[in-house]
């Protein structure tokens, strides 16, 4: 059986010790994954801060000559890379591509570091005094990743850290690796040195590792509201400049004038694509009026039952697993607790059986109606192919539920008025929205961020969010001799 180790040059796990992998359409163990130890992200780092200076004195144009062949080796794996994901993840295939397509955008944009890293010049602020600004590498940087999309958002990390001089120690989710440590391979094969990214597996003990590490500049993360808080925490409490993206509750409002079909479409695409397991999936659907909820429910039932569920190798496939028995049964145990709290369940996925994959994760779409505030489907994420109406009695009514939500990650409107869409996203206190779009990502040259507990730390992920946080400002003032003598000066200056 494959074992996968850390990639830290110099420097293997202890022979034996790890995580099991599983593929989760079948329920059987593929891999085993180093379970790392604080030792081994000391060794990571140590081998992260030697690669720096090196690396970081190359120019913005050499860095980003090695980011075009990275993105062209991508592009030419982008099948293979698909597949690992896949298999580990349990996403369809189509689906996976699309992941790795996204992240590739990100390396695009960093292709263009030499001009993102340009600087400000200011002539003659002073008498015969010139000032000017530009952006450097803060040092070793690392990223915590999730397992929803092991090729993504690894892509939406390193590469724009690379790019900007730093190096960067990589720790993908122990659920499924393969994919994130495929990737590294290709840049290195691109031409990123070896501790420049460095790559570490394991759990909450090297995680501390990293947090508490002094050489250790900033921390980028990606996951679940709670653990994203404690990264925040602990990384700031060690003085390191940290990123944290965790959950979200995202609402997909539905107004009386909307094309109910196109609706409809966004919701299952999005509520159910990946088997829900996404930051951006819509998990609420506020349709305004009794009339526009009885409508929209009437075409989202029969669609839920009927969405085809299997494995990825299955090229009809819509709907994949669960990526563990574990999250599947905490899924259930949220249905299990719609029901018990009075929600109405229109379409019931805890009896789903697949033929022939009997002991894999797979749960059917559930689809509850009239869901309220205080239920716990309602108020936490789900993370699984779960979707909840709330009806909204008015437009202002639905503003009020997605505004007073404790997440801010995303949201949409469906609507045909220019007027109520423009008023929506003015008033939303969300970091991402969608007008007639169910899945509001940034495109690469924008940023991707949200709002209250959805991100901990000033700063986005990815386009100029990520080269800021990335980098950090340096102003210099200077004068050069020309012969005037002012003599010494006791006061503030003011050029």
């Amino acid at each position: 059986m494959t074992f996968i180790d850390h990639r830290i040059p110099g420097h293997a796990s202890a022979a034996g010790e790890g995580t099991p992998i599983f593929n989760p359409a079948t329920g059987e163990q593929t891999a085993t994954v180093a379970a790392g130890t604080k030792a081994d992200a000391d060794a990571a780092v140590a081998a992260a801060k030697a690669a720096f200076p090196a690396w970081s004195a190359l120019t913005p144009l050499k860095r980003a000559r090695v980011m075009f062949k990275f993105k062209a080796l991508l592009e030419d794996n982008a099948e293979r890379i698909a597949e690992l994901i896949s298999a580990e993840h349990g996403k369809t295939h189509s689906d996976a591509l699309g992941e790795i397509q996204r992240g590739v955008e990100v390396v695009e944009f960093a292709c263009g570091i030499p001009h993102l890293l340009k600087g400000e010049y200011s002539k003659d602020v002073g008498t015969a005094v010139d000032s000017f600004a530009a952006r450097e590498p803060l040092g070793v940087v690392a990223g915590i990743t999730p397992f929803n999309f092991p090729a993504m958002v690894p892509m939406w990390m390193f590469p724009m850290a690379l790019a900007c001089g730093n190096s960067f120690v990589l720790k993908p989710s122990e659920r499924d690796p393969s994919a994130t440590v495929a990737i590294a391979e290709l840049a290195h094969e691109a031409g990123v040195p070896e501790g420049v990214l460095v790559v570490l597996h394991g759990g909450k003990e090297v995680v501390d590792g990293l947090l508490k590490h002094p050489d250790v500049a900033a921390v980028s993360f990606v996951g679940s509201t709670p653990i994203a808080e404690y990264v925040y925490a602990t990384g700031t409490a060690h003085g390191k400049r940290v990123q944290a993206l965790g959950g979200a509750k995202n609402h997909m409002v539905v107004m009386p004038d909307a094309d109910l079909d196109m609706a409809a479409d966004a919701l299952i695409g999005s509520g159910y694509g990946a088997a829900g397991e996404r930051c951006m999936a819509v998990s609420v659907a506020v349709p305004v009026g009794e009339e526009t909820a009885d409508k929209l429910v009437a075409k989202l039932a029969p669609r839920v039952r009927t969405l085809k569920i299997g494995p990825s190798t299955d090229p009809d496939t819509e709907m994949g697993p669960l990526v563990t028995k574990q999250h599947l049964e905490k899924v259930k145990g949220y249905i299990d607790k719609g029901v018990q709290e009075g929600a109405e369940i229109v379409v019931d996925g805890r009896d789903f059986r697949l033929q022939g994959y009997e002991n894999g994760y797979f749960l059917g779409g559930t689809l509850f109606d009239r869901v309220t505030p205080e239920m716990a489907i309602y108020r936490e994420e789900i993370f699984g192919p779960v979707l909840s109406v709330a009806r909204a009695k008015s437009y202002e009514e639905a503003v009020r539920l997605v505004n007073e939500h404790e997440f801010g990650n995303g949201t949409a409107i469906f609507t045909r008025d220019g007027d109520a869409a423009r008023d929506f996203v003015s008033r939303i206190q969300i970091g991402m929205v969608g007008v007639n779009v169910p899945i509001p990502v940034p495109v690469a040259y924008h940023s991707f961020g949200g709002w209250k507990r959805s991100l901990f730390g000033s700063h986005g992920i990815y386009g100029p969010e990520g080269v800021h946080f990335y980098t950090r400002l340096k102003t210099v003032t200077a004068r050069w001799p020309t012969g005037i003598r002012a003599g010494a000066s006791f006061n503030f200056p003011t050029m």
